[in-house]
């Protein structure tokens, strides 16, 4: 069994050689002597380069969830909220008096540093938890619930990138009605480099129904979404210059991150929260907190 790493960006400083491993399966056939199997070939798979996409988009394409009885798929058939977000990188200007390239203030132009952000939105974490603001009734200056659907402003997203890729400082949440079957399409943009960011999502599985090279349309993209037996995940890459589809259904409340697993592009600012309101039956509601939690 051979493996090794695939990305998308230049190289990096990780260990990008092959890996290997052996698999010993117990002997269940007695009959077979040892002497035919040292017969039998040795099969070495031809690995894809560490950055092809289309070996990486075909595979992902072909995964699938068991839908039997056993396994179910619950896949909403039927959304109740549609969302479109764009995920990628960007810029912040360098601060008045901070030196160009030095130690606070290094990006790719000179003049910026490095951002990220979802929608164009560059997640702030707040000095006050948001669930507890969430539950306390005091959100107000912790975050605000204005996320947006969609971006502001289209444009390709998997071409010629804009002339300003600076993005917008923020601590927003996307508030859900409890029980609302979402469809969420993330679209990766061009900005500083089309690059697969793996999406991950916390207090839900969801299902991938629908993947992509270059901009989605949603004249003809949904048409080919699985509605059958998609695969269910909770994290998704989302492909370099390209897009995924996923459903789920908002039936657990409170308030949940949405963020990139590369742990730069994290602390950038990829990241976002997905706030899910109570339901009317009592096990639909937020529980307290337990009474030995500890404070701050």
């Amino acid at each position: 069994m051979l493996a090794r790493p695939y990305a998308t960006t230049r190289p990096g400083t990780f260990d990008n050689s092959t890996v290997a491993g052996v698999l010993e399966y117990e002997e269940h056939d007695l009959a077979s002597p040892t002497s035919d199997k040292n017969r039998l070939p040795t099969f070495t798979p031809t690995l894809p380069q560490i950055n092809d996409m289309t070996a990486v988009s075909n595979y992902t394409a072909k995964l699938r969830s068991l839908a039997s009885a056993a396994y179910p798929v619950a896949v909403p058939l039927i959304v109740d909220r549609e969302f479109f977000f764009t995920v990628g990188l960007g810029t912040h200007p360098c601060a008045a008096g901070v030196p160009i390239n030095g130690s606070t203030c290094q990006g790719p132009n000179g003049t910026a540093r490095f951002a990220a952000s979802i929608n164009n939105v560059s997640f702030v974490l707040p000095s006050t938890a948001l669930l507890q603001s969430h539950y306390t009734g005091m959100s107000g200056g912790v975050y605000a619930s204005n996320f947006p659907f969609a971006p502001a402003h289209p444009f390709n997203y998997a071409g010629t990138p804009p002339n300003n890729t600076n993005v917008v400082n923020g601590t927003r949440a996307l508030v859900l009605p409890f029980g609302a079957a979402m469809e969420l399409v993330m679209q990766d943009t061009s900005i500083l480099g089309a690059e697969s960011h793996p999406l991950h999502l916390h207090g839900f599985n969801f299902f991938v129904v629908g993947q992509g090279s270059g901009n989605y349309d949603p004249a003809s993209d949904p048409a080919r979404f699985n509605l059958v037996d998609p695969v269910e995940r909770n994290t998704v890459g989302v492909p370099a210059g390209g897009w995924v589809a996923i459903r789920f259904r908002a039936d657990n409340p409170g308030v949940w991150f949405m963020h990139c697993h590369l742990e730069v592009h994290m602390s950038w600012g990829l990241k976002m929260a997905w706030l899910v309101l109570d339901g009317s039956r009592p096990e639909q509601k937020l529980p307290p907190p337990p009474a030995d939690l500890p404070k701050c």
